[in-house]
């Protein structure tokens, strides 16, 4: 048991104390002990009294200073210690904030080409041709899925079939129906359309 005297007068055994104090060893006791029981490091004890901290040892009867609870070294270890936690949380919250805005930009980016990109791309994507696109759509059209002749002909294609109007993704698909099924490939469709000049 520790007998705790000081300069404001006697602290309670087992407090953790707020200034500092002197303690009288008792058989048995131990700087760990010291420590747990005001609060402070095994260091600061060790520190403030020149025990051997190899050893860690101390003798009944002996008086030994405690220090104030205020180690700096432990306190700038624990502050320290908050820091690199909070530097590390922020840095897996940023890489988590930049994989979702990778994915929001990759899912932008295909929903634009798909959905409002260059008519070629959307042609392309919904299974049109190169071929296709050089030969048909591109003298019939110039490539604009609302354009519509003189002669009221419409859409990529210039049909005045139902294919000819909506999305440039039905319009193709309508494309490559037709070709299939009038001209048999849309390869037929395409040397048909070179040889005569529409299709």
């Amino acid at each position: 048991m520790f007998t705790t005297a000081g300069a404001a007068g006697l602290f309670l055994v087992g407090a953790q104390q707020a200034q500092a104090a002197t303690v009288t060893a008792q058989s048995g006791d131990t700087v760990s002990e010291l420590a747990d029981k005001y609060g402070v490091s095994i260091d600061s004890i060790e520190k403030a009294n020149d025990i051997d901290a190899t050893t860690h040892l101390i003798f009944a009867g002996q008086n030994y200073e405690i220090p104030d609870g205020t180690d700096t070294t432990t306190a700038q270890a624990a502050q320290a210690q908050q820091q690199a936690s909070a530097a590390q949380a922020q840095q897996a919250a940023s890489t988590v904030q930049q994989a979702a805005q990778t994915q929001q930009a990759t899912t932008a980016a295909a929903t634009t080409t798909a959905a409002s990109g260059s008519t070629y791309d959307q042609f392309i994507a919904a299974g049109g041709t190169a071929e296709l696109w050089n030969t048909i759509v591109m003298p019939e059209s110039g490539g604009n899925a609302n354009a519509v002749s003189p002669n009221g002909y419409h859409g990529l294609g210039q049909t005045k079939e139902s294919w000819g109007y909506g999305s440039v993704a039905s319009q193709t698909a309508g494309m490559l129906n037709y070709a299939t099924s009038r001209y048999g490939s849309v390869s037929s469709a395409v040397a048909f359309r070179q040889s005569n000049g529409w299709w």
